[in-house]
């Protein structure tokens, strides 16, 4: 990031309050927001997220203002559970998709799954695929199960450092948002600035994107089930990818951290 002033910010600010995430006032707060719109902040398993209703334009709009966001980036959406899937993927899960969703949810695995026509245009910027997570964070879970799927992107400035406390939001999005969910301290202090691995899996045999903290542990996994040929196009397929940008049009950002077809 260079040392050039930030843009002004084109709103109103807004009065950011912090409160903690565990508390029941806190959710209950939350809720309330997401559910008429408003864009919040909160810790995941990695670092913390910027998210809104998946289902709300509006919201989503308001998402890509706060984070400075260029439009032609998609939003990941995080989900407490499986069960969620439905509302957002198109078909059953392949076995790849089936296989690491149950050795690596709930954790640091973002899987890019097809996308249900019916998702919005703003969300999936015109894409059919969608990146969907499971984040390994109970509290977070439950809003999400007490909301909807959320729409969730790293709690940064569009170029920014991630962050991994809710000081280093309030640093970087206060005024912009109204809330900032936060861990404890020693919490966050556990926290790794590591975004989770991203894996396509609409492609055959499967591409890792962004290796993350499980690259290991997913190749392992896709060699135990994979024929050994496959897997290594699969490795084959993940450098060249990173290398040549074989597929501009998939341009997502991870709950956690941008990834626009490289490895970074």
């Amino acid at each position: 990031m260079d040392n050039q002033a930030p843009p002004p910010w084109p709103q109103a600010p807004k009065a950011t309050q912090i409160a903690p995430i565990r508390e029941l006032v806190s959710q209950q707060q939350a809720v309330a927001l997401l559910q008429q719109g408003d864009v919040i902040a909160a810790p995941t398993d990695t670092v913390y997220g910027v998210m809104c209703r998946y289902d709300h334009a509006i919201a989503i709009e308001q998402l890509y203002i706060v984070k400075d966001r260029p439009p032609q980036k998609a939003i990941p959406i995080l989900i407490a559970d499986p069960e969620q899937l439905g509302v957002l993927v198109e078909g059953a899960l392949s076995t790849a998709a089936q296989r690491l969703a149950e050795q690596f949810w709930p954790g640091p695995l973002t899987l890019i799954l097809p996308a249900r026509p019916s998702l919005l245009d703003v969300l999936t910027a015109g894409q059919p695929t969608v990146a969907v997570r499971i984040p390994d964070h109970e509290a977070l879970r439950a809003l999400i199960r007490a909301v909807l799927p959320l729409a969730t992107t790293s709690a940064n400035r569009s170029g920014w450092p991630d962050t991994i406390t809710a000081a280093e939001v309030m640093a970087q999005l206060g005024g912009r948002i109204p809330l900032i969910l936060a861990d404890d301290e020693a919490e966050d202090l556990r926290k790794s600035r590591v975004p989770s691995t991203i894996v396509d899996v609409t492609v055959d045999p499967p591409a890792i994107l962004r290796p993350g903290p499980i690259e290991p542990a997913v190749r392992a996994t896709l060699r135990r089930f994979l024929p050994a040929r496959e897997s290594e196009r699969a490795s084959n397929h993940s450098t060249s990818r990173c290398r040549t940008n074989a597929h501009p049009r998939r341009v997502f950002e991870a709950p956690d951290r941008a990834t626009n077809s490289r490895c970074t």
